[in-house]
């Protein structure tokens, strides 16, 4: 039965004053803090009462030297690149952090030399800094993923193993195919028969597989897509003159975007042609970067369902890190959603 006597209000509560106050062992009280599946639900119950009660919070440096864990995740993070729009990484760390936080874990981020993929891995590996990774570069062959699984480190991709698409480790992606798809088949019912697609270029998996939504929501139609694409680097510059060149070539009333960076060049484009975005071309982009909900005339976008992402990261990786370590999915596709502004308007005439 658990004691009732008050402790004193000098200094934190400790493990032993937890012990005390529930009527139990200190290594109950550490198994309810490492290791519940050990103890009777009754049990249970009255220490995280106790604990509750008291305030007592764990001393996770002492934890971590027990148990061999940081509660540290790895995330490597790139410098921004000049000349862009895309801010989706922010977006995707912040709800990382939130959702990471909320199981108990924290995210240390972490650089490396730009030319080398694989730096900083290796020292906080040895160094048992982090439990897991988190990857985010997963262009053609990166050789992160594969690094990591011969070492046998947990992680958790966020992007799809695109030379092996049922890739042994986990990993979770937003189906940018789909995306685009969504995007085209807003225009064409409204009427547009000329889209246009400005995207990267043909290295970039993740590029062709936003392009081929288009493709194929234009094939649907039966419409043609014949000297309406255009392949540049993911700049605003680069998307300024692709559309000047499709706009002279082609004559579409549309464009679709991989990217929000290349919808603001085609916006500077129509911009110095006198013509109107959303009255006269429309234009939509892809990541609903904040540049797409604060630029005029409002640029329609893409939305990835990033806050989800985080969720089903955090949740694979809390299935790896148990004992034993439960079995995953390896692979999650998250659908995204189109919003709407003003500059994919109304058709011309």
């Amino acid at each position: 039965m658990a004691r009732s006597g008050s402790r004193p209000s000098s200094g934190p509560p400790t493990l032993a004053d937890v012990a005390e106050r529930a009527g139990v062992s200190r290594q109950t009280v550490s198994n309810a803090v490492n290791n519940p599946d050990l103890l009777r639900a009754d049990t249970l119950a009255r220490v995280q009462t106790a604990i509750t009660e008291l305030g007592y919070l764990p001393n996770r440096a002492a934890r971590s030297l027990r148990t061999r864990t940081s509660h540290l995740i790895g995330l490597r993070i790139q410098p921004a690149q000049e000349g862009t729009a895309n801010a989706t990484m922010d977006r995707f760390v912040h709800s990382l952090v939130e959702t990471s936080k909320e199981a108990g874990y924290h995210v240390l981020l972490f650089t490396g030399d730009p030319a080398d993929p694989l730096a900083g891995y290796d020292d906080l590996l040895r160094s048992t800094a982090v439990d897991a990774f988190v990857v985010t570069d997963t262009y053609l062959g990166n050789p992160q993923a594969g690094w990591l699984d011969q070492r046998r480190a947990p992680f958790v991709a966020f992007g799809r193993p695109w030379e092996a698409t049922h890739g042994a480790h986990a990993w979770v992606d937003v189906d940018g195919a789909a995306g685009v798809a969504l995007a085209t088949e807003h225009l064409l019912d409204k009427g547009h028969t000329r889209v246009a697609w400005i995207g990267w270029r043909k290295d970039s998996p993740i590029g062709e597989d936003r392009r081929s939504g288009w493709v194929r929501a234009m094939h649907e139609r039966g419409l043609p897509t014949t000297g309406l694409a255009s392949r540049v680097e993911d700049t605003v510059v680069s998307g300024r003159s692709a559309a000047e060149v499709l706009l002279d070539e082609a004559e579409p009333t549309a464009f679709v975007c991989a990217s929000d960076t290349l919808a603001v060049g085609v916006l500077h484009a129509l911009h110095e042609r006198g013509l109107r975005a959303g009255d006269d071309v429309a234009v939509v982009g892809f990541d609903d970067s904040q540049v797409a909900q604060v630029v005029r005339p409002g640029l329609s976008s893409v939305r990835q369902p990033l806050e989800q992402v985080a969720v089903e990261i955090v949740a694979t990786l809390e299935g790896l890190l148990s004992h034993p370590p439960v079995p995953q999915a390896h692979g999650v596709l998250l659908e995204p959603t189109l919003e709407v502004r003003d500059s994919s308007g109304p058709v011309r005439g």
